[in-house]
C-alpha cells in the first residue's frame, strides 16, 4: 500500500499551477484593497497614509529619516509633542494624473501624518533638511 502523500494525490505540475493561481489571487486582492484606500480624486480631510520612518540614536540625540516622495518640503509641519515626533503634510496628485486615466497608483497621495514615539527623554529639533524626497531630522537631547 502506498503512503498517502501530496504527490500521490496531485502531480507536482498541478500543485505548481495551484500555488501560482493562489499567489496571483492574493496579489489581485491586495491591489483591490490598495485601490479601496487610495482612490484618485478622493480628497478626505482626514489623513490618508503614513510615510515610513527610520530612527537612529546617535551620541547627542536622534536622527530620523521620513520618506515622502513628491511632498513639498517647505510645507511639512514638524513638531515634538508629548514624547512623540509628529510630521504632517500633503502630497498632491500629479497634474498628469488629474487629467488622464490612472492604470496603477502605488505611491500614496493626499494629507498625511506620522506620529513616532520617541525614546524616553526630552528632545529639541536641531536640524531639518529636505533632500531627494526625504526629510532628515536631527533631534538633540534637551535638559
Amino acid at each position: 500500500m502506498d503512503r498517502f502523500t501530496l504527490e500521490n494525490v496531485m502531480p507536482s505540475r498541478d500543485l505548481e499551477r495551484l500555488m501560482w493561481a493562489q499567489a496571483c489571487e492574493m496579489l489581485e486582492r491586495a491591489e483591490r484593497l490598495q485601490r479601496q484606500f487610495f482612490r484618485p480624486g478622493h480628497r478626505a480631510q482626514a489623513t490618508s497614509w503614513e510615510p515610513p520612518v527610520d530612527v537612529y540614536e546617535v551620541r547627542d540625540g536622534l536622527w530620523l529619516v521620513v520618506a515622502m516622495p513628491g511632498a513639498d518640503g517647505e510645507s511639512i509641519d514638524v513638531r515634538v509633542d508629548d514624547g512623540d515626533l509628529v510630521v504632517r503634510a500633503e502630497r498632491q496628485l500629479p497634474a498628469a494624473a488629474r487629467n488622464g486615466s490612472v492604470h496603477r497608483l502605488e505611491i500614496p497621495y493626499g494629507r498625511f501624518q506620522r506620529r513616532v514615539s520617541l525614546p524616553p527623554g526630552t528632545y529639541a529639533l536641531q536640524e531639518r533638511e529636505w533632500r531627494d524626497g526625504c526629510l532628515f531630522l536631527g533631534l538633540r537631547f534637551a535638559g
